[in-house]
């Protein structure tokens, strides 16, 4: 599945949901269904700066393309992690680079998470693409 695709079918999953507390509660199941992070992979180094809850990422890279792992110690924000850890997953570097999560404003999520989950969901954005930099460049020098 394309990463467009994936932006249109989380669309269309929201939309199906009547309002924001159902919303929430779908976030939060997303997260209860994401394998937990080996505890081995919870450390200083891959908490995601600017969260206000903690939130561990980390990425291989399989076959050229790029597969995120992470986990959280609160509901939601581990939701909104799985979320992003679904839409950027499977894809290559430069596409990771390229494409925005728009669903995020096509949704509404923006509108209806406070400041700070709006600012952590921010620096999972740009710590996902982070690593995407990082693969790509290592890529090149090979």
């Amino acid at each position: 599945m394309s990463i467009q695709e994936k932006q249109e079918r989380i669309v269309k999953e929201f939309k199906v949901l009547q309002d924001w507390p159902e919303r929430y509660k779908y976030i939060i199941k997303l997260g209860s269904k994401m394998d937990p992070l080996p505890e081995a992979d919870k450390v200083d180094e891959n908490l995601v700066k600017g969260c206000q809850s903690q939130v561990w990422l980390t990425a291989d890279m399989n076959d050229g393309k790029v597969e995120y792992y992470a986990d959280s110690d609160a509901a939601i924000t581990k939701g909104l992690v799985a979320l992003m850890v679904r839409f950027f997953s499977g894809h290559d570097p430069n596409t990771i680079l390229t494409t925005n999560p728009d669903f995020i404003d096509e949704i509404g999520m923006a509108q209806h998470l406070s400041p700070t989950r709006a600012n952590g969901l921010a620096s999972m954005v740009k710590q996902m693409k982070i690593y995407a930099m990082a693969f790509k460049t290592k890529e090149s020098l090979s």
